[in-house]
């Protein structure tokens, strides 16, 4: 097995028996990742590589949509609509190849993104309370 094959083993593990609370700051740490690349390559005149980075942003976000459970958490329906708002701007970041439109969508979901990763850590009970200092 190469050096490529093992490291792919190695995530697809690290996947496997994460918790639902690190796959989902690993969901947003990707798409952050997709979001920066893209935007660099667009800088760059890339359209390729940010089409691609962007398309698989779009598919991320679709993700977090569908892992929403409405009524669960209070800040539910607020999170769809801005999953809604991202993914139209991002198609039109990718459209309109607009590099601005990508920085937004990167300012808008860094707050989330450290949010998450802080609720993540925090002790059981306390994750409400971790969003709502970050998005408040």
């Amino acid at each position: 097995m190469n050096t490529a094959q093992k490291l792919a083993q190695l995530n697809r593990e690290a996947i496997l028996s994460a918790s639902p609370a690190t796959l989902l700051t690993m969901l947003y740490d990707r798409l952050l990742v997709d979001l920066n690349r893209a935007r660099q390559a667009q800088q760059n005149g890339d359209w390729q590589r940010s089409s691609e980075n962007l398309v698989h942003a779009q598919a991320i976000i679709t993700e977090l949509d569908a892992s929403l459970i409405d009524g669960q958490w209070d800040g539910s329906q607020g999170l769809r609509s801005l999953y809604a708002f991202l993914a139209q701007l991002l198609i039109d970041a990718n459209i309109k190849r607009d590099a601005q439109q990508v920085a937004q969508a990167i300012n808008l979901l860094e707050p989330l993104r450290t949010a998450w990763h802080e609720a993540a850590a925090a002790p059981a009970g306390s994750t409400e309370r971790t969003i709502g200092e970050h998005l408040g």
